[in-house]
């Protein structure tokens, strides 16, 4: 071949051959020849020009004219073709690319399995994801990151300082380039990808990426990326780049996945750990001290109980890790600060106990208040709805959490009947406070049997609760309570009607709307209470 011309198609000498076909057999047959390399004696050449354009629109990599080709030829643009200066023969030239194909293929199956076993080595020490990312940059003799799914970066080797504004363009420019991966998919086409980087303002120089999708188990993890400093590197060096990313991915996707059961393990334990905080759930006081200290939880700071509905989707395959996710979510909603969250999911609610800064105060007030909204915010945005985030009062030392998560308990289901979003406060509903202590009472419990009893025992009553509701929150104002539930204002004056009957009171009168607010009220503390105390009960059985 060293003597060989190309007559056409220079540009496409970059082509990959990995196999040689005779132009008899090409022309037998109608399937795609990517990759190929056609092998032509002049004289078939003569006989046959109007199917040159036919090896074209196939995909040849390249046709090899075996002799002196016909001077005649109009060769396409497109095509690549070889003159050879003496014919060779089509046996020789297939065992010289064989040979060749076969050599390579090897080599890197043999480099392949040398990276591996690097890596493996240091995966199996239990080195972890800095040490890996370390081992891939040593490989490579480059700079070497591995980015999560959502394009943060996880590890790097290489970067001088990741903060600096030349590094934070060039992973913007990376992220951006890179294929959005989904972390529950299965599938995502071509494992390994390269790309030239060159940002229009110049705060990087021309750059070239490789980038191997770290999988495991069927999820995405995020990527493993070389970078080269370079615009256009060796052919020979991209190849290399190539086996280790992909190599890589799956031995660091392997570290990511152990990682995460251990963060999985670590935040269950501190979750049993809050749960058991917020019920009060300890041995003695021994206890409650000793496993603080494992979870790092200082026990003489002050702090808040938020609480949030999960609203999530029952119906998925694991519920409970979405309730989670959302949970660690809302504990992050705020920038880093001396402030700390611990978080936990009890049934459908969020749960997130957080130190204070402030102790006392305007500065107290704000600082809760603008973590509830955030919060609220965060939540709404990832559920599509207002969402209340409930708090009760500040806790003077982690002892009292318990009395705060009744508060915010019994906060979050007022609000929750009422309607209400974005951070509602235990002191917001004060009328709701004062009646709590009358909640648990046998009077109590006598007016809500007498006043609401015949409601729920009548077969009709359907949604008559929902209607007083409305009714009391609108003063009484029946064109105002027909315009909110969208009925009639006649079928509104009926059904209250019906309701009087009911109850042998007539509901327009003043008096008779204290008695029926106080009722539906106290009703609703003492269900709210009754969860709570489930709850606990429930917490101490399992233990």
């Amino acid at each position: 071949m060293a003597s060989a011309r190309v007559l056409s198609g220079r540009e496409g000498l970059g082509a990959a051959v990995t196999w040689c076909l005779p132009w008899g057999e090409v022309m037998g047959r109608r399937d795609s020849l990517s990759d190929v390399a056609v092998y032509a004696r002049p004289e078939t050449l003569s006989a046959h020009l109007t199917e040159l354009e036919t090896v074209v629109t196939r995909g040849a990599s390249v046709l090899v004219v075996d002799g002196p080709a016909p001077t005649e030829i109009s060769w396409p643009a497109a095509l690549t073709v070889v003159e050879l200066e003496r014919s060779v023969g089509f046996t020789a030239l297939n065992r010289l690319l064989a040979e060749r194909a076969l050599t390579q293929e090897a080599h890197v199956m043999r480099y392949a399995v040398s990276v591996h076993q690097s890596l493996a080595g240091l995966l199996h020490r239990g080195a972890g994801l800095p040490m890996l990312i370390r081992e891939v940059a040593a490989l490579t003799s480059d700079i070497a990151v591995a980015l999560d799914v959502r394009g943060q970066l996880l590890a790097h080797s290489g970067l001088q300082d990741v903060e600096s504004e030349e590094s934070v363009a060039l992973r913007e420019s990376l992220v951006a380039a890179l294929p959005r991966l989904d972390e529950a998919s299965t599938t995502h086409p071509h494992k390994v990808h390269t790309h030239q980087l060159e940002h229009p303002d110049g705060l990087f120089a021309p750059t070239t990426v490789v980038a191997g999708a770290m999988q495991l188990a069927g999820r995405y993890e995020g990527w493993i990326v070389v970078i080269v400093p370079q615009a256009n590197p060796r052919r020979h060096d991209i190849a290399q780049y190539q086996v280790v990313v992909e190599q890589a991915g799956t031995i660091v996707g392997t570290e990511m996945l152990r990682q995460r059961s251990v963060d999985e393990a670590e935040e269950r334990a501190r979750g049993d750990f809050v749960q058991a905080l917020v019920h009060g759930n300890f041995a003695n006081d021994h206890d409650l001290t000793t496993r603080a200290a494992l979870h790092e939880i200082d026990l003489d700071l002050h702090y808040i109980v938020f609480v949030a509905p999960g609203l999530v989707d029952r119906s998925g395959d694991r519920p409970g890790a979405s309730m989670v996710r959302l949970a660690r979510y809302a504990a992050g909603v705020l920038p880093p600060s001396k402030a700390r969250s611990h978080v936990t999911v009890i049934g459908n609610v969020l749960v997130v106990v957080r130190s204070l800064i402030a102790t006392s105060g305007p500065q107290l007030e704000a600082e809760i208040d603008e973590y509830a909204r955030a919060m609220s915010l965060d939540l709404e945005h990832r559920l599509g709805q207002h969402i209340p985030v409930a708090h009760g009062r500040p806790a003077v030392g982690a002892r009292a959490i318990g009395e705060s998560y009744r508060e915010a308990r019994t906060t979050l289901g007022v609000a929750q009947r009422l309607g209400l979003s974005g951070s509602v406060a235990y002191n917001q509903l004060r009328g709701f406070n004062v009646l709590t202590r009358a909640a648990d009472t046998d009077e109590s419990r006598r007016l809500i049997r007498d006043v609401l009893g015949p409601f729920r025992a009548s077969s009709s009553h359907g949604d008559s609760e929902e209607l007083l509701f409305a009714y009391l929150e609108e003063g009484g104002n029946i064109n105002a309570t027909s315009r909110r539930l969208g009925i009639h204002r006649n079928t509104m004056i009926a059904k209250l009607d019906r309701m009087s009957r009911l109850i042998g009171m007539d509901i327009r009168e003043p008096e008779n709307q204290f008695t029926l607010w106080l009722a539906l009220r106290l009703d609703l503390l003492s269900a709210v209470r009754e969860s709570v105390d489930n709850e606990i009960v429930a917490q101490h059985s399992d233990i």
